[in-house]
């Protein structure tokens, strides 16, 4: 004899297809121009703030830098959704969630020009800064989570991974432990087919990875990542259950990479060109601006008056990352550990007098 000793599903959900266009009824939530508008708005700022870090890193003006163009939905209005007190743990591509969270401008290229006091805002509060390492945010957003449930706060900590990600043991770990603790932290895939030169397809053999989910005990479930309606639903709903006490969910967001991996890499070596031109054509800004034209909440005007005005404050922000003075030296080793060991304090103290030498215009022959 053979039951079956468990079943699940893996909820999808969209409301604009790729022309903005409603594919069914709207949510009685989804009528008039909030939050509409204002997520329209900080995609556009994302995206003039995308361009601009690549033109600055190919001048060489900043460092290698990992684009967000095609992901600017899920940054917006995830980072729109949070509360002041939740905790942001993100990943390499969440220029916009640090932005809306109230990192300066100037602040996030400062990161990307390799300086680390990009990495040390005030502004960030309790925000942690951007993790290289693939998928080890993972288990620091369930290490922040634990805090807060083991001080009885009632709040939410979000993190976001790549979908080449899902497939390090980190992300594994992590929604195995929010499970078992039942930890209030959403995890968001950006699925943006690609990691690095590696296809969706050959990454893994599951229908989702969204059913990973599944293995943990946790809730699952699969979101148009470039439909800004359906975002505000299945994002907002995750963060409320959090702050509830509810649980952890996962979520992966459908979205395409419309970029190199980063400034060094060269997707033409392995993307096919037209599997890119269709997906230019499921792009989320363009949706959710013909979308607002349809309401009527958005127009021409509007149009060029914004660009002229986001365009102006990524020159404003460019020009104060350019006046900052050089960083110290010490900000090589701050933040390293609560008291600095006596072995990086002399190191310190080397890298102090190698730095006072070399101002004197002196040569060092170490």
């Amino acid at each position: 004899m053979h039951d079956i000793s468990y079943q699940g599903e893996i909820r999808f959900t969209r409301y604009l297809d790729a022309e903005g266009k409603p594919v069914g009824d709207m949510p009685d939530w989804g009528c008039g121009d909030s939050p509409w508008v204002d997520y329209y708005q900080q995609m556009v700022l994302a995206r003039q703030f995308d361009t601009k870090a690549i033109s600055l890193q190919r001048t060489g003006q900043l460092g290698t830098y990992a684009s967000l163009l095609g992901a600017e939905a899920l940054d917006v209005v995830s980072a729109k959704l949070m509360q002041a007190e939740d905790v942001l743990v993100p990943y390499y591509r969440n220029h916009a969630m640090q932005m809306i969270r109230g990192m300066p401008i100037s602040q996030l290229f400062l990161y990307w020009g390799g300086d680390e006091r990009g990495s040390a805002a005030a502004e960030m509060r309790r925000d942690l800064p951007n993790a290289v390492p693939i998928a080890t945010q993972c288990l620091h957003a369930c290490g922040v989570a634990t805090a807060l449930k083991l001080r009885g706060q009632h709040q939410a900590v979000l993190t976001m991974i790549g979908d080449g990600g899902t497939s390090k043991g980190d992300f594994l770990e992590a929604i195995n432990v929010a499970g078992a603790w039942q930890l209030p932290v959403v995890f968001i895939i950006n699925n943006n087919q690609w990691a690095i030169s590696v296809p969706r397809s050959k990454q893994c053999i599951a229908p989702t990875l969204a059913q990973k989910a599944l293995g943990a005990g946790i809730r699952g479930e699969q979101v148009d990542g470039n439909d800004a309606v359906a975002l505000h639903e299945v994002i907002g709903q995750a963060l409320e259950r959090a702050r509830a006490g509810k649980g952890p969910t996962l979520v992966e967001a459908l979205s395409y990479r419309l970029s190199d991996h980063t400034t060094a890499d060269d997707a033409t070596r392995y993307r096919p060109s037209e599997e890119l031109k269709e997906a230019w054509k499921r792009e989320p800004v363009a949706r959710l601006r013909n979308w607002l034209h349809q309401q009527g909440l958005w127009d021409e005007a509007r149009e060029q008056a914004w660009q002229a005005e986001t365009k102006q404050l990524i020159e404003t922000a460019v020009e104060a990352y350019q006046a900052m003075p050089p960083q110290s030296v010490d900000e090589l080793y701050n933040h390293l550990y609560a008291e600095c060991p006596p072995g990086l304090a002399e190191q310190r103290e080397q890298t102090r007098l190698k730095q006072a030498r070399m101002q004197q215009g002196g040569q060092d022959h170490e």
